[in-house]
């Protein structure tokens, strides 16, 4: 049996004989199944066509994502640390080079998810470096390939180890979560927001919604609440779920600005 991905949004689902009928990741109203209809891929049919880049964004951490562009085109970011690298995210290829490299790195001592729509092939990444998943409960429902590597963490926050912190930020999923990291960006504190938080193209600026693609807006009381979340951590700059997405300083200035400025606009 295959465990087929998704071509839409490089959700790797439960392995069958054939294709499932549809995606329930796609079929939610914070996604959708392309104008093409529903398409289907493996991973060795991934590996033919594609490959991991790589680089690094600061000392300790390095992105990791795959080229050309697959699905949603999110990118992985991997925190070396003394007690175990730590993988923010997933993306969907695995492939032998890449495990080479993140083997002679040190390997993979936990995967932290930020949402559904980056769970990826995250099974795929706890089998081969023999790691747990951790992922929100709240979003138990939509894992599309259950295994006994995937922990349900549950409440407001979970230590992942020393400095490493997951914030439950509910509002594009209800198991939403950030990772906080305190030893990041040259010890000023780092916020890994997937895209709970929303970077923007202008660098300066954050945005917060239900859906992105569909353009579906959250309640001014939601926005509070996310702000809210990581209001108690020390950061300084922020990753969002892209290459390009970085805010280098001014991050947690940059949330409060935002999310008043959506506030604000919400509330015509």
């Amino acid at each position: 049996m295959t465990p087929f991905i998704c071509a839409t949004c490089g959700t790797q689902h439960a392995p069958s004989d054939v294709a499932p009928a549809g995606c329930a990741i796609c079929l939610d109203e914070r996604q959708y199944v392309g104008a093409g209809g529903q398409r289907w891929t493996t991973m060795a049919a991934l590996g033919a066509s594609h490959m991991n880049a790589w680089r690094a964004h600061e000392p300790g951490l390095l992105g990791i994502g795959t080229v050309p562009g697959f699905a949603i085109g999110q990118r992985a970011l991997l925190i070396l640390r003394p007690e175990g690298n730590i993988l923010w995210d997933c993306i969907s290829l695995l492939d032998d080079a890449t495990m080479a490299l993140v083997r002679g790195l040190g390997g993979i001592s936990a995967v932290a998810i930020s949402h559904p729509h980056y769970y990826a092939s995250m099974v795929e990444w706890a089998r081969a470096f023999e790691c747990p998943v951790w992922l929100h409960a709240a979003d138990r429902a939509h894992v599309m390939r259950p295994d006994p590597a995937l922990r349900f963490w549950e409440g407001a926050v979970h230590a992942l180890g020393d400095g490493i912190t997951l914030v439950n930020a509910p509002g594009h999923f209800d198991g939403g979560a950030m990772l906080h990291w305190r030893d990041g960006a040259g010890g000023r504190g780092a916020l890994l927001t997937g895209d709970i938080i929303q970077l923007l193209p202008d660098r300066g600026r954050v945005s917060f919604m239900r859906s992105y693609p569909n353009l579906i807006p959250l309640p001014a009381r939601t926005v509070s609440a996310i702000e809210a979340s990581v209001a108690p951590f020390a950061f300084d700059r922020l990753y969002g779920a892209w290459w390009d997405r970085v805010m280098p300083t001014g991050g947690k200035a940059a949330i409060a600005v935002s999310a008043e400025r959506y506030r604000r606009w919400i509330a015509e």
